[in-house]
């Protein structure tokens, strides 16, 4: 299959492009069979020398079938010699494959630590819970006893007084 594509010339960050007939499997900077155009990205965009075009020769390519690359497709539109639309990928920003799997994994860690938070919290809880109500009982046990303590112990004071009266 013919293309109508740009090859890259020019110095390091330097860039300078001609626009090519090559055949799709060749080489990007390789085999050509006509050099039709050149473009120059260092150039203003109002600049006519930033795109030149051999347009007699594109159009008789394109009618051979020629297919122009996305970037080229937009040049020969601004020329009026092809229409040009923009293509629409929608899972262009989407992850890839393992990705996903990475994310989906790390989603099931984050819940598996949250649950055994939760876990640690509750237990924690029936734990100080636990605690608390052994306090109670422990609290609550001592206080008869000091009741009954405390009941006998004025009736043990109470024979002393007695003694010590008479």
């Amino acid at each position: 299959m013919l293309k109508i594509r740009l090859a890259r010339g020019g110095a390091k960050k330097r860039p300078y492009y001609s626009i090519v007939i090559a055949d799709s499997h060749s080489p990007r900077d390789g085999r050509f069979i006509e050099k039709v155009g050149t473009y120059n990205p260092l150039l203003k965009k109002d600049d006519p020398a930033r795109v030149t075009l051999k347009v007699e020769s594109i159009q008789e390519w394109l009618k051979k079938g020629a297919q122009p690359t996305d970037r080229v497709a937009r040049f020969l539109a601004a020329q009026g010699l092809s229409t040009w639309t923009a293509g629409n990928n929608p899972n262009k920003g989407e992850p890839g494959k393992k990705a996903k799997e990475r994310t989906a994994e790390r989603a099931q860690r984050e819940e598996e630590r949250a649950a055994a938070e939760a876990q640690a919290k509750e237990d924690a809880k029936a734990a100080a819970e636990a605690a608390a109500a052994a306090a109670a009982e422990a609290a609550a046990a001592p206080a008869p006893v000091e009741e009954a303590a405390a009941e006998e112990a004025p009736a043990a004071e109470a024979p002393a007084e007695e003694a010590s009266e008479g």
